[in-house]
């Protein structure tokens, strides 16, 4: 990291790095909310490497931060990813080459979950009754998306809350009704195995349009998820059944991930389809379906759900990594 300005212990460089756009900003850690600046999206496929990215944005940057924290999406293994999407390769050690005294990469989930904390009310849009979850109980982060992420939010005693990001989202899909039963079956003939993700995400909205085409005895339309989402927001039939039925799917899920995660702090669906299709999650079956689970109906009716509308929580989450990181360091 070659500059004349002198680095500032009190900012940090965040990001969040995708197979299509990587996302940088500064962070000042120095207050107890992490202020977000300078962000910048860049274009992935147009970087040979990761390293390449980020001394693109630091070229730019207002200020020469003193450690890093970037929430990828994939897993994290030792300190190192691996993109999925993208040839790409990226570790901490790398960045440290750069010249940032630390540095840490974290699985995207991870850093929302961690950005719960720090959502003001203008940031969410409750779904269902406007109540607010149990203090100091766990919290679960969801969202469709390019895929399914999950992750659980766990209190500590002092400092950070413990973020865990699971692969919840490649678990096996639950039908909930007979439509959904014959849904289930077109969808294993094709797949076999029908996750979650199969149909709560963005490529998984696609293959729901096609299913229930097929189960309603129609021809299947070739259209991709924007054009399904327009469509229902628009009305028309039947973009609006399938994106209505996608919004019951989703709550049914939410409502596994409460009980799975013991999630009575709330339920939060992050993601990009989510504030897309606000207006008709509010009116759908969303939170009817969350609710629906027999002998714990009472459990889950206490606890809230809402959609995060913040468009850079994955930065905001790994600010307040990144926070905690100078803390620790100070009190060594």
């Amino acid at each position: 990291m070659t500059t004349h300005a002198a680095i500032s212990d009190r900012l940090a460089l965040v990001g969040d790095v995708g197979g299509t756009h990587a996302r940088f900003a500064l962070a000042d850690v120095s207050r107890k909310t992490p202020r977000i600046s300078d962000i910048q999206v860049l274009d992935s496929h147009g970087y040979a490497r990761a390293g390449d990215a980020v001394k693109a944005y630091l070229a730019k940057a207002s200020g020469k931060p003193s450690l890093a924290v970037i929430a990828t999406a994939g897993p994290v293994r030792a300190g190192a990813v691996r993109f999925t999407n993208l040839n790409w390769s990226l570790s901490e050690s790398q960045l440290r080459a750069l010249g940032f005294a630390q540095a840490r990469l974290v699985n995207d989930f991870t850093a929302l979950a961690l950005a719960i904390p720090l959502l003001k009310a203008r940031d969410i849009s409750k779904i269902g009754p406007a109540i607010d979850g149990e203090r100091g109980k766990p919290i679960a982060a969801i969202g469709p998306g390019t895929g399914f992420g999950a992750a659980i939010l766990l209190p500590a005693e002092k400092g950070l809350p413990i973020a865990v990001a699971t692969e919840g989202g490649h678990a096996s899909l639950a039908p909930g009704d007979d439509v959904e039963i014959e849904i289930l079956k077109v969808l294993r003939a094709e797949f076999g195995h029908v996750s979650m993700e199969r149909v709560l995400s963005g490529p998984g909205l696609v293959n729901l349009h096609r299913a229930l085409a097929t189960v309603e005895g129609r021809a299947a339309e070739d259209a991709d998820a924007p054009e399904i989402t327009a469509g229902a927001l628009a009305g028309r039939e039947p973009h609006l059944r399938t994106v209505m039925r996608f919004a019951a799917m989703l709550g049914a899920a939410a409502g596994n991930f409460a009980l799975l995660y013991g999630a009575q702090g709330g339920v939060y669906v992050a993601g990009g389809i989510a504030p897309a299709i606000l207006p008709l999650l509010e009116r759908s079956e969303f939170r009817a379906r969350f609710e629906d689970k027999g002998r714990f109906r009472d459990y889950l009716r206490a606890i809230p759900t809402a959609v995060v509308l913040h468009t850079d929580m994955a930065l905001l989450g790994a600010a307040a990594l990144a926070r905690s990181l100078v803390a620790t360091g100070r009190r060594r």
